[in-house]
């Protein structure tokens, strides 16, 4: 698999958060701040870029009825890596992902990748799925925390704009109504994708069949 499409897949056209609709359980409880989508997407994509990794590296290893232990078992010592790090030098972003932090090892983002993807693929594509798919997720929570956080405390990144906001939004129906927006943008934008793409597609091949017939 090209590197282009790892990278379209991970971060548009199979977004984990947009389209594949995983890992909401942090997606909704973490996006009141931008920088909670900052510090989760980071610990999120570090974890799946070397579990990923690792899995591909031991694919034709590991046996298929102990698959999902074991996958679980690389999963969960990155995220003791990541929390141990983050402790140590970034206790404040830490602290405010709280216990979302540990519970990076059932996310269903890293275990499905880990299933879908590296278990399948070579070292470096699963590297690089791990990447990409963890940087969609990042720019997916960092873009609905920025939109919470404007209107639910009237401020971006911690500084503030101006004195008013919408309380709701940075409530529990508030993260529902935010992502349900998001969603919706993203599918129509993917559908004029789409429709483009198809376009371009069947451009192609009438200039392809124009060229054949003239010859």
């Amino acid at each position: 698999m090209k590197a282009k499409d790892i990278a379209l897949d991970g971060l548009f056209r199979q977004n984990p958060t947009l389209k594949l609709v995983l890992g909401t359980c942090p997606t909704l409880a973490l996006t009141t701040a931008a920088m909670n989508g900052v510090g989760m997407g980071l610990a999120v994509t570090f974890v799946l870029i070397f579990s990923n990794a690792i899995i591909s590296l031991l694919r034709n290893v590991i046996p298929s009825k102990v698959r999902i232990p074991a996958y679980i078992l690389i999963i969960a010592t990155f995220v003791t890596i990541t929390r141990m790090v983050l402790n140590k030098f970034l206790p404040s972003i830490s602290a405010s992902l709280g216990t979302y932090l540990p519970l990076i090892v059932v996310n269903c983002i890293i275990i499905g990748r880990a299933e879908a993807f590296a278990s399948k693929n070579p070292v470096l594509s699963s590297a690089l799925d791990g990447l990409f798919m963890g940087l969609g997720f990042m720019f997916a929570l960092t873009l609905m925390g920025i939109f919470r956080e404007i209107l639910g405390s009237g401020s971006v990144f911690g500084v503030k704009l101006w004195d008013f906001s919408i309380g709701f939004f940075v409530q529990p129906a508030g993260a529902l109504f935010t992502y349900a927006i998001f969603i919706a943008v993203y599918s129509l934008v993917y559908s004029a994708f789409l429709r483009a793409a198809n376009e371009r597609k069947n451009k192609d091949g009438l200039a392809v069949k124009g060229a054949r017939g003239n010859a």
